[in-house]
């Protein structure tokens, strides 16, 4: 699931991004390398917390044990209206376009496509974990077969590109920031298997494991292709790509090679599409059981066991991003902010560590200096956003800030009821 959720679609536009601002072959590669390690480190402090914690609902949990239910809900807010949903729709559309390569179809076809990708999936889920974690395995290994596949060609039958640049030429603070942001969104999605915990066998154990081996093993695929794309083109044609996988493709195998390309970003985006559909209704089941959002969301299916309400809940609403194409503002504005709250999540592993009764079985290494050294980059790198791009940032800002008056209201009225369900009227 870690693999599955994490490589989709942005490793194969991403690059083109990180190529712009660090113009340098070993600079690249030193960026890949520290997204990895810091979502490494990230995956690490979620592995220590799932520990302590191995309970449905995964970043929700920990924020609100480490802070109050009121900063939990933030992150739910935001993942239900904006982040998760918005990602949903942006990989959904990401896959129905690659898809037309292959079956050409207008606008209105692809997010009909799209829409129908969100369903089917969320079908599998809503009928049972099982069907939802096989499905996901299977593409999984499909991808990875895949991009193993690209890679090898690429290096045994790809020409190779003379290149004599500096490590960090031209390269300032802020682009060097701006590059590890674009790498880092090609890792999202590494912290939603602790969505699962509750329906995990021996989650103190296996969702460490999986964080850990799941982080490094995408982290070789993401170097190695890379490195593949600077192989066989240019660093200048790998910068202004709008499609790099593609153009390398067609490096290696001639005009057929985008085809082939398009049939593995089908699968990838499918694949990670599977995956993050199936994380985020355990969030919302998680905050229904604390009693912040409606009930209904609570729910399990009596004979799937499955959060039906939260699964249905989602797919509706990424629908609608899908149909009115908002998706691409919310995910412009918004995803960043995850970054946030992964630096609170870092500083609540900290407070939590001094609170008696804190034993998880699984401790993250280096004690606090890799709390302390994740939060510091991961806001860093959401700073050096909003600095950037001020207009857009604030707005995304204001966007997940909305749910505190919602938070205040909704404990309002749920503590004016109490007192009239305890007397019966």
């Amino acid at each position: 699931m870690v693999v599955g959720t994490i490589i989709g679609a942005s490793i194969f536009v991403q690059p083109s991004t990180v190529t712009g601002a660090v113009p340098s072959v070993v600079g690249i590669i030193v960026v890949w390398l520290l997204a990895g390690l810091l979502t490494l480190g990230g995956s690490l402090i979620a592995a220590e917390l799932s520990a302590a914690f191995p309970a449905t609902g995964g970043v929700y949990v920990y924020l609100t044990r480490a802070f109050s239910p009121a900063i939990g809900f933030l992150w739910g807010w935001a993942m239900f209206w904006t982040m998760h949903t918005g990602i949903i729709a942006a990989i959904a559309m990401v896959f129905a376009r690659y898809l037309g390569v292959l079956v050409p179809m207008g606008d209105a076809g692809l997010r009909l496509v799209a829409a129908v990708a969100v369903i089917v999936l969320s079908a599998v889920n809503y009928i049972g974990v099982k069907q939802g974690s096989g499905l996901q395995t299977a593409l999984t290994i499909a991808k990875v077969a895949a991009v193993g596949i690209v890679i090898a060609a690429a290096f045994a039958i790809g020409p190779r590109v003379a290149v004599s640049s500096p490590m960090l030429n031209g390269t300032s603070t802020s682009g060097f920031l701006l590059a590890i942001a674009a790498g880092l969104f090609a890792f999202g999605g590494w912290h939603m298997v602790t969505y699962t915990a509750g329906e995990t066998i021996d989650p103190a154990r296996t969702i460490p494991r999986a964080l850990v081996v799941g982080t490094t093993v995408v982290t070789g695929c993401y170097v190695l292709l890379n490195a593949a794309y600077l192989h066989v083109l240019p660093l200048e044609r790998v910068a202004a790509s709008t499609r790099v996988a593609a153009d390398a493709a067609d490096a290696v195998l001639g005009r057929g090679g985008a085809v082939l390309m398009a049939v593995l970003v089908v699968v990838s985006t499918f694949g990670a599409l599977s995956g993050i559909v199936l994380a985020g209704p355990r969030a919302y089941l998680a905050m229904a059981a604390d009693g912040i959002v409606f009930k209904r969301l609570g729910e399990i299916h009596p004979r799937f066991q499955t959060p039906a309400w939260a699964i249905g809940a989602q797919c509706v609403w990424a629908c609608v991003l899908i149909g009115t194409g908002s998706y691409r503002v919310l995910v412009s504005r918004v995803v960043y902010t995850e970054w946030i709250f992964f630096a609170l999540m870092a500083v609540g592993l900290l407070l939590l560590r001094r609170r008696p009764g804190f034993a998880p079985a699984f401790r993250a290494p280096l004690g606090s200096v890799l709390p302390i050294g994740f939060a510091t980059v991961a806001l860093l790198v959401a700073v050096n956003q909003i600095v950037s791009a001020p207009a857009e940032s604030l707005t995304g800002i204001v966007l997940v800030l909305a749910g505190w008056p919602i938070y205040h209201l909704w404990v309002r009225r749920a503590r004016a009821a109490a007192p009239l369900a305890a007397s019966g009227d």
